[in-house]
């Protein structure tokens, strides 16, 4: 029987868990035994007993690493593990979670060395047999959602239009740049509650999505046909662009109450897309949450994990905004990699490596105590190691 192990998280700031209870009992269906560590959901608000309710077993966290199958939420560069943990690891171990492999690839090498089998769920494929596993977008529908409310505490004004006896008050005017997952989930969030919302991406094809959500697609005509790849993410475009961007995006900002930025490029520092000179031209009390402020920003004066406050103007740089909301963002990320993990699993409930799957090619990054996957190892040699 494959043993999989649920670790306590131990990167700074981590509440959400891998797993919680709900899926443990299809687990269990598949075959499988589940070892939890104790305490490992507590942050998150899932007590242990919840678990052995279920049908886990509890253990200490020595008897955990030694399971068949590891699961996380964070690890190698995305959250280095004690050497403590690294000691007890066993060559053939799976080790399955978030691992920053393009952002941080060095942060591989450790458990490489004590010849694990590592998958990294940020580079699921963006394929329709992938999607119950897709992390990125799970994590980013958090992230969305929590940036808005953010966004509602810090601003000093409601954001609905209210009709009141004491006179009317306008609502609040949020403009969401980036209209991927985080950016759709923050303009329904927005409208929920009575914003007048719009929203601009570089890719034209996500106009009748921001639509149809009722905010307003603003289009600068721009020439943006290079801003996608084929795996449907964003990609980095030269300074020109951005330079230009900027400018004509200028006047939008200043309009608005609040400004959610979301522009990412996976294993890239984020495109810088609102200016110190633009932020001067936003009204005093205004308020900027920079989604992207973990990879550098797209507010040219985000400090990760701060706040900061310019000419009146609040701007909010939150480093990990799905661990503010655990509950239900472990609840989404263990149903993720619940899926992964069984779809790891042959007919006798063992693990399958089939290197022919796409799902399994894009994400395993280490096995037989080397970095195999191909975008890892040119990072790495690009680096120099």
């Amino acid at each position: 029987m494959v043993r999989v192990g649920v670790l306590r998280e131990t990167a700074s700031g981590e509440t959400r868990v891998a797993v919680v209870p709900g899926v443990v009992p299809a687990l269990k269906k598949a075959g499988l035994e589940v070892l939890v560590e104790t305490g490992a959901g507590q942050l998150a608000g899932y007590p242990d007993a919840e678990y052995t309710a279920q049908g886990a077993r509890l253990a200490q966290r020595a008897e955990v690493l030694q399971a068949d199958v590891l699961v996380m939420v964070r690890a190698a560069g995305a959250g280095p593990l004690p050497e403590a943990d690294l000691q007890q690891f066993r060559p053939g171990q799976v080790l399955i979670a978030m691992c920053d492999p393009l952002g941080e690839p060095r942060g591989l090498e450790p458990l490489a060395q004590r010849g694990l089998t590592v998958f990294a769920l940020e580079l699921m494929p963006r394929i329709t047999r992938a999607q119950s596993m897709d992390v990125l977008s799970s994590m980013a529908t958090v992230a969305g959602y929590r940036a808005v409310l953010l966004a509602a505490m810090h601003l000093p004004r409601m954001f609905p239009m209210l009709m009141t006896a004491a006179g009317t008050i306008m609502p609040a005017k949020v403009f969401v740049v980036g209209a991927g997952v985080a950016g759709l989930q923050a303009i329904a969030t927005a409208r929920r509650l009575g914003a007048a919302v719009s929203a601009y991406d570089v890719r034209p094809a996500v106009k009748e999505q921001v639509q149809s959500l009722g905010a307003k697609f603003v289009e600068l005509g721009l020439e943006t046909q290079a801003a996608e790849d084929r795996g449907g993410y964003a990609r980095k475009l030269d300074e020109q662009f951005y330079q230009k961007q900027r400018e004509m995006m200028a006047r939008w900002v200043a309009d608005s109450d609040v400004v959610i930025t979301t522009a990412l490029i996976p294993g890239q520092k984020a495109p810088v897309l609102i200016t110190q000179e633009m932020v001067s031209g936003m009204r005093p009390g205004s308020v900027i949450v920079d989604v992207a402020a973990e990879r550098g920003g797209n507010c040219e004066l985000t400090q990760p994990g701060q706040t900061v406050h310019q000419q009146g103007v609040t701007i909010l740089g939150p480093v990990n905004l799905p661990a503010e909301v655990p509950y239900h963002a472990s609840q989404m990320y263990s149903k993720n990699i619940s899926t992964f993990l069984l779809h790891l699993l042959d007919k006798q409930g063992q693990i399958n490596l089939d290197r022919e799957d796409e799902i399994l090619q894009e994400t395993l990054v280490v096995r037989g105590g080397e970095i195999v996957h191909p975008r890892v190892q040119q990072l790495l040699q690009s680096a120099g190691t």
